[in-house]
């Protein structure tokens, strides 16, 4: 990977041609390093917190009955949230004149949250979990915006790639930490988890140096008026920017899809193994052994999708990835509903974890490619939003189809799962279907969507 130490990089079209007022685009690999290590930590946070120990804590709360229903409940409350605050966010750091200091006032309200966790009573557990995951997945949006200042047209596939890649090995950082430390004393736990978090998060405050706004504009509420009128704008005038809400509305179906299917791997496991005549509690050691394997795939798949990216260009790359979503998916349902070994699902969670790295560095560059320069922030709002409502609505479409097939018709889990997983697996063709008219050819931008 060349990535330039002194000399500025050279643009490739209209939409990189810096203004005379803008600093020139240095890129460092210090730079590009902290960047990489900025997804490392905030992963230490999804997966320990978001995706493990949080959810147990609820568990030892309330009871396995209604784990799942109140755990559901508090993510869905923090969410919802997001989901409204997205664009407006975007937009904030759209007008600032950076939107470093965004990042760090997001990492820094995550990690202080963070650390309160389980040091109180319920309700101000679920609040301070309800905080910290509004300021990650605001940090995320952040983070993501940063792409263009650490590479260029050439080369933002790789740095994206190794970006996922290196964001993976948070999840061992966050495994690790409970192996370490115990599951039973959260407070502890989740106190580790912030200071990780925190820790591997600073280099990227310091070396990742923005070429910043030239003409930045008052932050206040009728910016909030205004950005709101202008997403709404936006959202209705899609002649003015080709193939977006064709790929936002694509996104939906596959994220929905490969973010339903992930999460409820480890119960999907469970079932599989309690079906083949192992205990729950052997079944329950495999889904942690699975996890392991996708993650570690998914490390591999980081780099790999990246080179793609650059290689086959972010549009052409998306579509082979989904391509073998499609066939993942089929794996997997037929590991249920045909009851085949648990040997199978083993090779399906590998794929899954391979592929998965190839969806993230894909679709940023490609969200780029139809992104005007001076609108980075509020239309990766959008593209969060995206996010956050398939966080939302792929859990319904499980849940809807498993208590059809396994309520309702009398199917054993492992089949009824199956079933679901195909289901699924649709969504990820009509995506295909969506995202095919719409090109990834680099926009020479003009006006008010230009870089002043």
């Amino acid at each position: 990977m060349s990535i330039e130490t002194a000399a500025p990089l050279q643009p490739t079209n209209a939409a990189d041609e810096p203004h005379a007022a803008r600093a020139p685009h240095v890129v460092t690999r210090r730079a590009v390093a902290a960047w990489w290590v900025y997804d490392l930590a905030n992963t230490i946070f999804s997966m320990g917190v978001i995706s493990l120990y949080f959810s147990l804590w609820v568990r030892d709360q309330v009871g396995a009955q209604k784990a799942d229903a109140t755990y559901g409940v508090i993510t869905g409350v923090s969410m919802a949230f997001i989901f409204v605050l997205s664009p407006l966010l975007g937009a904030m750091t759209d007008r600032a004149r950076r939107r470093m200091p965004f990042l760090v006032a997001s990492t820094t309200v995550c990690v202080a949250f963070t650390a309160l966790l389980a040091r109180s009573g319920f309700y101000a557990t679920a609040l301070c979990f309800v905080v910290a995951n509004i300021a990650y997945q605001a940090g995320i949006q952040f983070y993501d915006a940063l792409l263009p200042e650490v590479s260029t047209e050439e080369n933002r596939g790789r740095i994206g790639g190794v970006g996922v890649a290196v964001g993976y090995v948070g999840s061992y950082v966050a495994l690790g930490l409970g192996y370490a430390l115990g599951d039973v004393d959260k407070p502890r736990l989740f106190l580790a988890i912030a200071a990780a978090y925190g820790l591997f998060a600073i280099p990227c405050f310091f070396w990742v140096r923005e070429r910043g706004n030239p003409s930045p504009r008052p932050i206040n509420l009728a910016m909030a008026v205004e950005s709101t009128r202008e997403t709404i704008a936006t959202l209705r005038s899609g002649n003015r920017y080709p193939g977006l809400l064709r790929f936002l509305v694509g996104r939906v179906f596959y994220t929905d899809s490969i973010n339903t299917v992930i999460s409820i791997m480890a119960l999907y496991t469970v079932n599989v193994a309690v079906g083949t005549g192992l205990s729950e509690a052997d079944g329950q050691a495999r889904s942690r052994i699975i996890m392991g394997v996708a993650i570690t795939c998914a490390i591999a798949g980081g780099f790999f999708w990246g080179w793609m990216t650059d290689r086959l260009g972010p549009k052409r790359t998306l579509r082979v990835v989904l391509a073998c979503w499609m066939a993942i998916f089929a794996g997997a349902g037929a590991v249920g509903i045909l009851g085949l070994p648990l040997w199978t699902l083993f090779v399906v969670a590998g794929a899954a974890g391979f592929c998965l790295g190839g969806v993230w560095s894909a679709d940023r560059p490609f969200m780029l490619r139809l992104t005007p320069p001076a609108r980075i922030g509020e239309f990766y709002g959008l593209y969060g939003m995206v996010g956050r409502f398939s966080a939302i609505t792929g859990p319904l479409v499980w849940a809807a189809t498993t208590w059809l097939t396994i309520q309702k018709l009398g199917m054993d889990p492992a089949r009824g799962q199956g079933i679901s997983v195909i289901v699924l697996m649709g969504m990820i063709v009509i995506s295909y279907a969506i995202l095919g008219p719409v090109s990834d050819a680099p926009r020479t931008w003009e006006g008010a969507d230009a870089v002043e």
